[in-house]
């Protein structure tokens, strides 16, 4: 019988896993047998993760410590993960901020700043990956975790500079999936719609947002833990192989309209 998404063995760099839907699809990916390198600013928090995933999953994990911002310590990290393992198979580009304001109130630092972190941090993970790792390899699969936001614009809640930033991120992956599909390297997208995480269950809980969500989604609730898995699970996987520049909304349906 065939396994299409084994991915035991695979090497996968999650960024921005210390909590949310970074640790979610760390998880998904970890079902399914790959060695997960958790990274994050935060030590501790991602020592605390990468000792879950080991517990729930018994596959090996190897935190480190990273700011996607500082292209040296990308870099640094990414040489560190090849000394170890002599490999990177998967990267899931998960880290991102985000500024909620008038678009007429925003400064320039909140723009700069999701630029920063959303689009070039996306950037810099996915040049050093592919160039010290995928590209010699002649495989890879890289999955950036867009938004719906980077489709469309909305009216509940001002936040333009990341709709910019993960606009740029759906065409920067089609870009290096333009460029980077002679070695083997997949590049797709994932756009999320709502989903609970610690950071927005607050505002995904208010009278206005659970009102929002019946007229402004088909499905008619918010996205629930463990169903981006399998979005991440097949992009990630060996079998996908046919499958580049993709933008895959799971969003119960809100670009549909």
């Amino acid at each position: 019988m065939k396994q299409y998404f084994d991915l035991k063995g695979r090497v996968a760099i999650v960024t921005g896993c210390s909590g949310g839907l970074g640790v979610q699809m760390a998880k998904a990916l970890a079902n399914q047998g790959a060695i997960i390198v958790p990274i994050a600013r935060r030590q501790q928090k991602i020592e605390e993760v990468a000792a879950e995933i080991h517990e729930e999953f018994g596959v090996e994990t190897f935190p480190v410590r990273c700011d996607i911002t500082d292209t040296q310590m990308v870099e640094e990290v990414v040489d560190k993960v090849l000394e170890k393992y002599g490999r990177i198979d998967i990267l899931v580009n998960n880290a991102g901020t985000g500024a909620v304001a008038p678009a007429e109130d925003i400064t320039d630092k909140q723009f700069s700043g999701e630029l920063n972190v959303d689009l070039f941090g996306t950037f810099k993970a996915a040049r050093a990956v592919a160039k010290k790792a995928m590209i010699p390899a002649r495989y890879g699969r890289i999955i950036n975790i867009a938004s719906m936001y980077g489709l469309v614009g909305n009216k509940v809640a001002g936040s333009a500079p990341y709709h910019a930033a993960k606009g740029g991120v759906v065409n920067l992956t089609r870009a290096l999936a333009a460029e980077w599909g002679k070695y083997g390297i997949t590049v797709n997208a994932i756009c999320p719609g709502y989903f609970y995480t610690p950071l927005t269950k607050e505002t995904l809980d208010s009278d206005f947002f659970q009102q929002n969500a019946k007229t402004m989604i088909p499905e008619e609730r918010y996205g629930n833990e463990g169903e981006l898995d399998t979005a991440a699970i097949f992009l990630a996987s060996p079998a996908s192989s046919y499958v580049t520049g993709v933008n895959l909304p799971v969003d119960g349906g809100y670009t549909c309209m």
